[in-house]
């Protein structure tokens, strides 16, 4: 008998569908947690010392996939792995001088944000508009990371990957915040837009208005950031000023750096004699002032004479205005403090750091921590206490604004210098305690988006490296390498405009979480109307 090619295909057809096998079928289930971890490791990959911004933009597709119509409870899991493929190799530096507890317990508790706004993005993930509200979701988790615990931890934020990407200039409209935002939206839109192709190509129907909202979650964003250019400019509007950045190095990595304090502060005096010399001998300019990093000098020249000649003497040499990163003990209380040292005067102002570093600066449960490990007690014997009142130092009629280190994290301790009239911000910081991890590179991202953000160059001076210079549009002029001693003079704008992002402090970021609450909210509402449907 003649089989026909029809006969053959009406009886492939009867033939039931061939199911996996149970090892496939386990390996398929495995599917969405591995691409959940990996799309973090990805998101991780797109941060400094990289350039590659743009890999942020498949990461969160990625999550945008893995998450869609999921439950809560497996968006909880799911955004965990993500957390985790993110934020391990991320802080790994947390964990370079006090080996890996530190470092795992702290991923572990900020990967539980991750977890929670995994969660309300599965809840969100099929609703009209599902971009926008996944998107503000992600936000809000940024927003309680940078708050809770121990008033917050906003390392890895969105913002502070995307230094070199076109998405920058919106750092001036509204921040961190929007920033982040803008990206994250247009990674969720980019997989609506995959999701739907794929559909249409299938189906042949798609509506029109999920295919508007998917375009628009990817081209509104790179719009916005091509509209937002014009905020961004490095023009001098109050004159310039001749700056000098002093890396005097230290003896040696690791937390024992502190125990040549002397050698610290000696190394920092002895590169600004080196700069004064040559200014002497007409190789570079004369700056106008100088600014030293954090922990330039460890030993309080208010307590102790030697110190206090050992900077008098630096700064008499160099002739103009120093900033001296010292730790001081004042009315009982430890300070890491900034001081304005003038050549004929001596001490004149300081700044004490607000934002102090939890397990650094202090240790809270102190008693619960001594139980697990006495080691970790011992590091931060004594705890530092808190500055209140912002930190501007008149230096040479320029307004510098401190930002100490850690604090150049926090939106609210860079803008409110700003607003109390910096013209020109410093971040003196002290990276030496994590050796030449990624840390360093990843501050000087943050201090690259300051600089955007508020339209201010930004100086970085470090005891280690990498110190810089970045000019008001996020650009880096100038750099020193680690471990090396080095200065950088450069005449750099001084500008006092304020950027709709200073202006707009913080509501930028409360109407994003409000639209999460909102996105959320209507998600619970249509889930419960729907079980009422159900059981009616």
């Amino acid at each position: 008998m003649t089989v026909t090619a029809t006969s053959v295909d009406e009886s492939d057809q009867l033939k039931p569908p061939i199911a996996p096998s149970p090892r496939a079928a386990r390996l398929l289930r495995l599917v969405p947690a591995l691409t959940a971890a990996l799309s973090g490791v990805l998101l991780y990959v797109s941060f400094p010392p990289r350039t590659l911004w743009w890999l942020a933009l498949p990461a969160f597709a990625g999550l945008g996939w893995v998450l869609r119509g999921r439950t809560w409870k497996a968006g909880l899991g799911l955004g965990y792995l993500f957390g985790l493929g993110f934020l391990l190799p991320l802080l790994v530096w947390t964990g370079v001088e006090v080996g890996p507890g530190p470092w795992l317990a702290l991923v572990a508790i900020e990967a539980v944000f991750v977890a929670l706004v995994g969660a309300g993005i599965a809840a969100v993930s099929k609703l009209p508009g599902a971009p926008l509200w996944a998107a503000a979701l992600w936000i809000a988790g940024e927003a309680a990371r940078a708050r809770a615990p121990f008033n917050g931890f906003p390392w890895g934020k969105i913002a502070f990957g995307q230094a070199d990407g076109v998405f920058l200039p919106l750092a001036a409209v509204g921040g961190t915040p929007v920033l982040g935002f803008a990206v994250v939206l247009c990674g969720f839109g980019l997989y609506e837009v995959v999701r739907l192709a794929v559909e249409h190509r299938r189906t042949r129907a798609v509506r029109r208005s999920a295919a508007a909202v998917a375009l628009l979650s990817v081209a509104v964003p790179v719009v916005g950031a091509v509209a937002a250019r014009p905020l961004v400019s490095d023009a001098a509007e109050d004159g310039t000023a001749t700056v000098a950045v002093i890396q005097g190095n230290v003896p040696r990595a690791g937390l024992d750096f502190n125990a040549q304090r002397r050698a610290v502060l000696d190394h920092h005096a002895r590169e600004t004699e080196r700069l004064a010399a040559e200014v002497k001998a007409g190789k570079v300019p004369r700056p106008d002032f100088v600014l030293w990093p954090e922990n330039s000098s460890d030993i309080d020249p208010f307590a102790h004479a030697d110190a206090r000649a050992v900077i008098d003497t630096a700064a008499k040499a160099i002739g103009v205005p120093v900033s001296v990163g010292g730790v001081v003990e004042r009315d009982g209380k430890l300070l890491n403090e900034q001081i304005l040292w003038d050549p004929e005067k001596g001490p004149v102002d300081t700044y004490d750091k607000r934002q102090i570093q939890p397990f650094g600066e202090y240790l809270p449960l102190r008693s619960l921590v001594g139980a697990i490990n006495e080691d970790w007690t011992s590091m931060v014997r004594k705890d530092f206490s808190r500055g209140s009142e912002p930190g501007v130092f008149t230096m040479a009629g320029t307004r510098v604004g401190l930002v100490t280190c850690y604090e150049a994290a926090f939106d609210w301790a860079v803008r409110s210098e700003v607003e109390d009239g910096a013209q020109l911000i410093s971040v003196p910081s002290n990276n030496a305690t994590f050796d030449r991890s990624e840390m360093t590179y990843q501050q000087l991202a943050m201090s690259r988006v300051r600089a955007v953000e508020h339209s201010r160059t930004v100086t970085v001076p470090v005891t280690s490296g990498v110190s810089a210079i970045i000019m008001p549009d996020g650009t880096i002029t100038q750099r020193t390498g680690m471990f090396v001693a080095d200065s950088l003079v450069q005449k750099v704008p001084l500008r006092s405009t304020e950027t709709p992002a200073t202006r707009l402090g913080v509501l930028p970021e409360i109407a994003l979480v409000l639209v999460a609450a909102g996105g959320l909210g209507w998600a619970i509402g249509s889930g419960l109307r729907a079980r009422r449907t159900r059981t009616a």
